[in-house]
């Protein structure tokens, strides 16, 4: 998955920025928590529907409204309103597989001329922005961009017909079944929207407009509930704990205080309640009181990457940068392989005085680089990196590297040539100059015909 800011969530199209930031224009949101948990989730299901599951994007949209859907082929993008309105790990279990019986069935080849007539218009600018504080790019997400905030491409593009709709629901329910889970929650979430039926279009929310309801559909998942032999199996415990904790973050960064003190009362003494608390004290400006209940999330989880994240998060965003160092480097000691993790550590060395720490950035990002290769965040960040320890050739390449993975020929093309004057002949470094001035020159000449 490429497809919460300084660790947790994250806009796009901008610098650093504070989630309370996000919220005021943001689309599309990156957090390895909440990226891990989904591919968890729907893992099982992609795997019976005879996908990989690395092959597939699952992009978070931050929208409040209820919604779901897949372009481009292997695209899945899930609103954040979608997320925190469900109930339980069944009702997003089972929109999943949902879309995922729409990639199955092939459901979007029948529009790819039309997804072809826009490619440039809606693919060319993907950004994403990524964990950590940070804000990161990623081609590819473009496309949720224009599609996610544009009704009228839901209404078209992204409409299916009723037996399309039918043919998923069969494919949800045995993908379910086949995972060992039952489509009570598929039904559950329908029920919500049978419920805006009567609604005027305005009114609905897109996931009703571009996925048509019909009560054969309701039959049909009421039917498959009943003969269903997981009919009465619960969700594994640490499968929904981890749902549970995903849904308090959302609602955390994303919910104003009373909301969050509606859903998560002081009496409420989970993990993930607490957690809910924390983050809107933190996105409420009381620092240390946020700080406080962080720490006891931290003993009573020290093993957990995620709250050593948030207290990183909190830190760096409140220019206590030396102090965010520690909680940082522990969260990605406790999870190498996340990428969003490192990324975050290496912008926090970054804003530190002096070079002494700078190898140490640099390393984070190249180890970043082998799961975010087309991000710009992270060649950006490389630039600053190379520059600061003089390495100026490499610093044009990466920036060069940043302004390809932006769909910018020109900065492209400008960047490479000034990389190929400074490197040494016969380098790595230097043949990828090459090839990337080649590639924007191609795309260039392009454009003008």
């Amino acid at each position: 998955m490429k497809h919460m800011i300084v660790a947790a969530m994250i806009l796009f199209f901008a610098a650093p920025l504070p989630l309370a930031a996000q919220q005021r224009g943001a689309s599309f949101i990156r957090d390895a928590e909440i990226e891990d948990t989904i591919r968890v989730i729907s893992t099982p299901l992609f795997q019976q529907a005879g996908l990989s599951p690395a092959a597939i994007d699952v992009y978070l949209i931050n929208d409040d409204s209820l919604n779901a859907f897949v372009a481009g082929g292997l695209n899945m993008f899930l609103h954040t309103g979608f997320l925190v309105s469900t109930t339980d790990i069944g009702e997003v279990m089972g929109v999943i597989a949902h879309e995922t019986g729409h990639i199955e069935g092939g459901h979007l080849a029948a529009r790819k001329a039309e997804i072809e007539d826009l490619k440039d218009q809606l693919l060319a600018t993907y950004v994403l922005g990524l964990g950590a504080a940070i804000l990161s790019g990623n081609p590819g997400v473009g496309t949720a961009a224009t599609l996610a905030t544009q009704d009228a491409m839901l209404r078209g593009l992204l409409r299916y017909n009723r037996g399309q709709e039918a043919s998923a629901d069969q494919a949800a329910v045995r993908l379910l079944q086949g995972a060992g889970y039952s489509p009570s929650g598929l039904l559950d979430f329908m029920k919500v929207l049978h419920g805006q039926e009567a609604l005027l279009s305005s009114s609905q929310d897109p996931y009703l407009r571009s996925h048509p309801l019909t009560q054969d559909r309701m039959t049909y998942l009421a039917e498959s509930v009943q003969e269903s032999p997981y009919r009465s199996k619960p969700f594994p415990p640490d499968l929904v704990e981890r749902y549970q904790r995903m849904k308090a973050k959302l609602v955390g960064f994303l919910k104003p205080m009373h909301i969050v003190e509606s859903q998560y009362p002081q009496s409420d003494a989970s993990i993930a309640a607490r957690y809910a608390r924390a983050i809107a004290q933190y996105r409420n400006g009381s620092i240390d009181i946020a700080l406080e209940q962080i720490e006891a999330l931290i003993q009573s989880e020290p093993g957990n990457p995620y709250f050593w994240e948030l207290k990183g998060q909190v830190l760096y965003e409140n220019g206590r940068i030396n102090e965010s160092i520690p909680p940082y480097e522990e969260a990605t000691r406790l999870a190498p392989d996340s990428a969003l993790l490192r990324i975050g550590l290496a912008a926090a060395l970054l804003q530190l005085p002096g070079n002494d720490l700078v190898p140490s950035a640099r390393d984070h990002l190249y180890e970043a680089l082998k799961q975010e290769d087309d991000n710009p965040t992270v060649w950006r960040y490389l630039a600053i990196a190379e520059g600061r320890l003089g390495n100026t050739g490499l610093a044009a390449l990466s920036l060069a590297e940043a302004a390809w993975a932006r769909g910018n020929a020109k900065e492209t093309r400008d960047q490479a040539e000034r990389a190929q004057k400074l490197l040494d002949n016969g380098t790595r470094g230097k043949l990828r100059a090459e090839d990337l001035q080649r590639f924007a020159e191609n795309e260039l000449k392009k454009k003008k015909n």
